[in-house]
């Protein structure tokens, strides 16, 4: 696991698009808190805090100023998002060793989830 420290160094989603939807963020008491901010079970995929290097797998989060829905209808979008090629450039290229698959992803979410 990444520590904290190291986690750092990456940046999550809502800093990189500056949506200012992470808690405490400038847009969060007027447009919500977005889902990939709160996520704790995502916590430290790809070295980010909660869901933010992996927003793409979590649904309801705001995108383009629009709520987006499940996985399946919206990660034709997050495939041309500058900040899903961002994270995997920087996890070792085009789906290289550091990058997590989405199944990969999803297998965690819910082990964690349940506890």
């Amino acid at each position: 696991m990444v520590t904290k420290a190291e986690r750092k160094k990456k940046v999550n989603c809502w800093e990189f698009m500056r949506c200012g939807r992470e808690p405490g963020g400038v847009n969060a008491s007027e447009l919500g808190v977005c889902p990939a901010a709160i996520c704790k079970e995502a916590d430290g995929i790809h070295g980010g805090i909660n869901a933010g290097r992996c927003c793409w797998v979590v649904a309801g989060t705001f995108c383009k100023g629009d709520i987006q829905g499940s996985f399946a209808k919206k990660i034709h979008d997050c495939l041309a998002c500058p900040f899903h090629c961002n994270v995997i450039n920087e996890e070792d290229g085009e789906y290289g060793e550091g990058f997590m698959q989405y199944k990969e992803i999803f297998e965690v979410i819910k082990k964690r989830s349940k506890g």
